[in-house]
């Protein structure tokens, strides 16, 4: 039989600070996105389809799953002790512990279930998620709003076909995939690279009448270089595509949405630290995501994501 190595067990045999607080922090984050997994699984047999009826504070309509994936990272992650802080797309603010620095070590910001307007019609949704340590100095709100190259892990969780978690540490890309025969992540690749170059372009392109100048050119570009349009409009899977398959995804402002649509916290930045340490590159369209300082939990921001040499082609784009 064939050693398998669960996240747990990687997360022991890589991260010095896996024998206590970390271990235990990422066995909450792996906990609950079982749990959404499940859910999600027999959606269509247990009334779990559909609206909840109320909006978020995003102004989004909720679907029950947003609710049920919110509620269960809330209660697998707010009973670890070394969790100072969480939030969520899905509330208003930030739900704090009062935990001392010494015991309440690490913020957590997470999309519950990404793409959730997608459960309907059965596309690949997702669970997005940022940790930062807390600050030892200033307030727990400043340690809040960290910019993301003050990450010391993100990762997200794909649910679809096969459910497949890929998280960093800062020391390269690693993806597991759920084996519902022992309940457990599996190791399935190691060290995961971006290709340098790609074959897709993925961006919804029904504004781009209202874009910026430079990305509709940067577009037809990609189209006259025989580039492939893929665009699956659920975040986590079409970067997911583009980690493994190289190219570009993009979400430019527009004259409606100037600041962008995708939150910096808990979208852009992690998926940010995933594609850098994969060889890939990440913009808001004026610069690198991860140095942005937030000022707002819910703060938007253009992204544009991929392969080194769409990336360069891109950023000569935006400058021509």
């Amino acid at each position: 039989m064939a050693m398998i190595t669960t996240v747990q067990g990687h997360i022991q045999k890589n991260i010095s600070e896996a024998s206590g607080t970390f271990g235990w922090l990422m066995s909450g984050i792996t906990l609950a996105t079982k749990m959404i997994e499940a859910k999600i699984r027999a959606a269509g047999l247990s009334d779990i389809y559909g609206a909840f009826g109320q909006q978020n504070v995003q102004g989004e309509q909720q679907q029950k799953l947003d609710v049920f994936a919110n509620q269960a990272l809330m209660n697998c992650l707010g009973t670890r002790e070394s969790v100072a802080a969480l939030v969520s797309e899905e509330d208003e603010q930030p739900v704090m512990f009062d935990r001392s620095l010494d015991t309440g070590k690490y913020i957590i910001v997470f999309d519950p279930l990404d793409g959730s307007s997608n459960i309907d019609v059965n596309v690949n949704v997702g669970t997005i998620f940022s940790v930062h340590k807390r600050l030892t100095w200033g307030s727990l709100e400043e340690s809040v709003l960290q910019p993301g190259l003050k990450q010391v892990a993100a990762g997200y969780v794909l649910y679809g076909p096969s459910t497949v978690l890929v998280y960093t540490t800062g020391d390269g890309v690693h993806s597991f995939t759920l084996d519902p025969t022992i309940g457990a992540f599996v190791l399935s690749e190691e060290n995961m690279k971006m290709p340098a170059k790609g074959p897709y372009y993925s961006v919804n392109d029904s504004s781009v009448a209202t874009w910026p100048a430079g990305y509709a050119e940067y577009v037809q570009a990609m189209r006259d270089d025989g580039y492939s349009a893929r665009y699956i409009g659920s975040l986590v899977a079409d970067f997911h595509r583009t980690l493994l398959k190289g190219g570009v995804f993009l979400y430019p402002p527009n004259k409606h949405k100037a600041g962008g649509k995708l939150r910096l916290l808990y979208e852009a930045n992690p998926l940010s630290f995933i594609a850098e340490q994969a060889g890939g590159k990440a913009s808001s369209g004026t610069g690198r995501i991860m140095d942005i300082k937030p000022t707002q939990i819910h703060q938007r921001t253009p992204f544009i994501v991929g392969s080194k040499h769409e990336m360069e082609l891109f950023e000569k784009a935006m400058t021509a």
